[in-house]
Formats: structure tokens, C-alpha cells, sequence
């Protein structure tokens, strides 16, 4: 997906003054477009030559929130990006509607340089402040991703204990969260306990396989958590159609729900036992 030569042109000359200025820049290298707000932070990246793959790792994972809800009807993501997972969403998930909310303009103005698609019946980009779009609900999506960073990293907004509860209240009955933290951040175990607050401990969180992100899954309403056997023949069942290391997503989960110290272990046996025909 080469960028014709007036488009690199410009693109180029907004990475020579970004630095600079505190603005989003792309960065072309290896076969790699990668969006940057500083040199040492890649924000999104793509291949080249493979332009719809998740080739961030926490990005995979974040996916994981179809083993809650394998067929979404309304996503909204809170954090455009280069928008690999509604690039992804969209060509995965044929009947999906996918909402991008994205604050800052100058990351909405490179969408062409990462094959974001224009706005249309199923996709749609909102200029807007994610923490004000959550609370004025202006629909009910079933699954909510937050993956809302800055140059300065997270923003304070999108990390209250008032912003996770708006979540909470805006999602539709029987809906997901993912919300990518960075494990780095002295602050990630207050996020996590805000998030747990607020879903009514229907809360788990797992690492990216291969960097310092966790993401956090929360559900509203009933079927928290899900079953060992339910979890198990999802992640097989999505697997043939998502390649992005599904099963792994649900070992992980499944290994940090058998830690809770309230999680009932005779449903993980009951559940084998139905399994075996004992």
C-alpha cells in the first residue's frame, strides 16, 4: 500500500517539524508504516504488504472480547490510532457497525496513510472527546474498546472511576469492554480496581504475550464468568476465521479467572465432568 509520491512528499515533511511541534507523525521503514507522537513510541504499525493484519501484539488480544461476544453488532472504539482493529473488524466482522471516537485532528488526518476506510453505512469516524462521547450515550454498542493514549500516555479522563462507570451505563445488556493499560504505569492497579468497581467485579485482565500491555475484559450483566468448556470451544470456534492467536487469548483468560479467589472451581469441574459424560 505505497503511498504515491505528492502523498510521501507530504507526509515526510509533517515527520520533519512533528518532533517538534508535539504532533503525530508516520515513520516508513523494513516494510513498516508506523504512527509516532515521539521517537521512542510507536503508537500503531502496519505492514506494508499486508495492510489488514494486527501486527501489534496487544491489538490481538484485545480481540479476545469475542470470546465474550463472538458476533457484535455495534462496536465503539474510544482511540483511533491508525485504526488496525477497526480495519480488521470491519473485513472480520461483515455485519458489525464500527464507531471511532478520536479526540485529536491531526491523527484523523492521516487515516489515508493507514488505509482507513472513508465514512460510510457500517464505519464512521467522530471528532470528539472520548470521555464526553461515553457519557452523552448516544447509542448502546455491545462491545466498547478503549484504546485512548497520548503523547503524554494515557489521558487522566479516560482512567476515572466516573468514565468506567459511564461505560458501564452506556454499553448495551450483556455487553464487553477491552481497555488496553500499559503495566508500566505506577497507576495501573488503581485502573484496574476502577474498572472492577464499576462492572460489578465482572473483571479480568491478561498480558500481551510479547510487550508490557494488559488488557482488561469487563461485562455488564449475567454470564461472568464464563465456563471453562464455553470458553474453550468459543476460542476453537473463532480461531478458523481469526488467526491471531485466539486460543492463547483464552488460556490466559482462563488461567487468571482460576486465580480469583472468589471464582467457584466446581464450575471448572462440573464443567469437565459434562465434558468427560461422567
Amino acid at each position: 500500500m505505497a503511498l504515491d509520491q505528492q502523498s510521501l512528499l507530504r507526509y515526510c515533511a509533517l515527520a520533519a517539524t512533528a518532533g517538534e511541534e508535539g504532533r503525530p507523525y508516520v515513520v516508513e521503514t523494513d516494510g513498516m508504516r508506523a504512527l509516532h507522537f515521539g521517537a521512542l513510541t510507536v503508537q500503531s504499525q502496519m505492514r506494508l504488504d499486508d495492510p489488514g493484519t494486527l501486527e501489534i501484539d496487544y491489538t490481538r488480544a484485545m480481540m479476545g472480547f469475542l470470546l465474550f461476544n463472538p458476533e457484535p453488532c455495534d462496536i465503539v472504539m474510544i482511540g483511533l490510532g491508525g485504526g488496525s482493529l477497526a480495519k480488521y473488524c470491519l473485513r472480520t466482522l461483515p455485519e458489525v457497525r464500527f464507531t471511532a471516537v478520536e479526540i485529536d485532528p491531526d491523527v484523523i488526518e492521516l487515516r489515508d496513510a493507514f488505509g482507513i476506510p472513508p465514512d460510510g453505512e457500517r464505519f464512521r469516524v467522530v471528532r470528539a472527546d472520548g470521555a464526553d462521547y461515553v457519557r452523552r450515550r448516544e447509542h448502546s454498542p455491545d462491545v466498547l474498546l478503549i484504546d485512548g493514549f497520548d503523547r503524554g500516555g494515557q489521558p487522566d479522563c479516560l482512567c476515572t472511576a466516573g468514565f468506567y462507570d459511564d461505560c458501564h451505563t452506556m454499553l448495551a445488556d450483556g455487553g464487553v469492554m477491552a481497555v488496553n493499560l500499559w503495566s508500566g504505569d505506577r497507576r495501573y492497579g488503581l485502573y484496574a480496581s476502577r474498572i472492577r468497581d464499576s462492572f460489578e467485579d465482572r473483571f479480568v485482565a491478561i498480558g500481551a504475550e510479547h510487550d508490557s500491555n494488559r488488557i482488561a475484559f469487563a461485562c455488564k450483566g449475567r454470564g461472568f464468568p464464563p465456563r471453562r468448556r464455553q470458553l474453550l470451544e468459543r476460542a476453537r470456534m473463532l480461531a478458523t476465521h481469526h488467526p491471531i492467536g485466539i486460543m492463547s487469548t483464552a488460556q490466559r483468560i482462563q488461567q487468571r479467572l482460576e486465580r480469583r479467589a472468589h471464582y467457584r472451581p466446581d464450575l471448572w469441574e462440573e464443567d469437565s465432568r459434562r465434558t468427560r459424560g461422567d
